[in-house]
C-alpha cells in the first residue's frame, strides 16, 4: 500500500502545488494586473487537466484545490470543485486533438481557468456566503482567464511531469 502511495503521481503532484500555494500567497499577492491577484494554482490545475486529459486533470485538480482549501481556511472542498472543474474543461484538449500544440493547450487551459473562478462564486453561494456575487467578476475572469493561458507554457510541462504523463510518440506505419 505505501509502495502504491510512493509510486503514484500524488508524490509529484502536492510538492509542486505546495511550491505554486507558496508562490500565489507571497509573491503573485503583490503582483496584482488590473487589482486581480493570479491564481497560478487554478493555472496549473488546468494545466495538468490538458497534460493529462479530462479525468486525471480533475483528479489533480481536487487535489489541488484541498492543499488550497488547507491553507486559507474556506471550507474543505469548496475550491476543489472549482479547481476540478477547470482541470476536467481544459483537459478536453487531449480528447479533441491526438498531438496536442502549444497554443491549443494554452487556449485550453484559459478557457478551463475562466470556468474554475465563474465557479468560484457559485459554489461560496452554494456554502452559505452572502456576498458570494461582485461586480469585478467582469474583469477577475478575463484576468485569470488570460494569465492562465500565458503560465500554461511552462505549467503544461511541469503538469505533464507531476502527473508522470509521457509525451505520446506516434510512429509512422512501415511498408512491409
Amino acid at each position: 500500500m505505501i509502495g502504491a502511495l510512493l509510486n503514484s503521481s500524488l508524490t509529484r503532484l502536492v510538492p509542486t502545488g505546495m511550491v505554486l500555494l507558496a508562490l500565489q500567497k507571497t509573491l503573485f499577492v503583490e503582483l496584482q494586473p488590473f487589482g486581480v491577484i493570479i491564481q497560478i494554482v487554478l493555472a496549473f490545475a488546468a494545466s495538468a487537466g490538458a497534460a493529462a486529459g479530462p479525468e486525471r486533470g480533475a483528479i489533480a485538480g481536487f487535489t489541488l484545490g484541498i492543499l488550497f482549501d488547507l491553507s486559507v481556511g474556506s471550507p474543505l472542498g469548496s475550491t476543489s470543485i472549482t479547481m476540478g472543474i477547470a482541470a476536467y474543461i481544459a483537459g478536453w484538449v487531449d480528447v479533441i486533438r491526438i498531438e496536442t500544440t502549444w497554443w491549443l493547450a494554452a487556449v485550453f487551459v484559459g478557457i478551463g481557468a475562466a470556468a474554475g473562478e465563474a465557479g468560484v462564486p457559485v459554489v461560496r453561494r452554494f456554502i452559505g456566503e452572502e456576498d458570494a456575487f461582485v461586480p469585478e467578476m467582469a474583469t477577475i475572469v478575463p484576468v485569470v482567464a488570460v494569465a492562465a493561458a500565458i503560465m500554461s507554457v511552462v505549467l503544461v510541462p511541469v503538469g505533464r511531469w507531476s502527473l508522470k504523463v509521457a509525451k505520446p510518440e506516434w510512429k509512422a506505419p512501415s511498408d512491409a
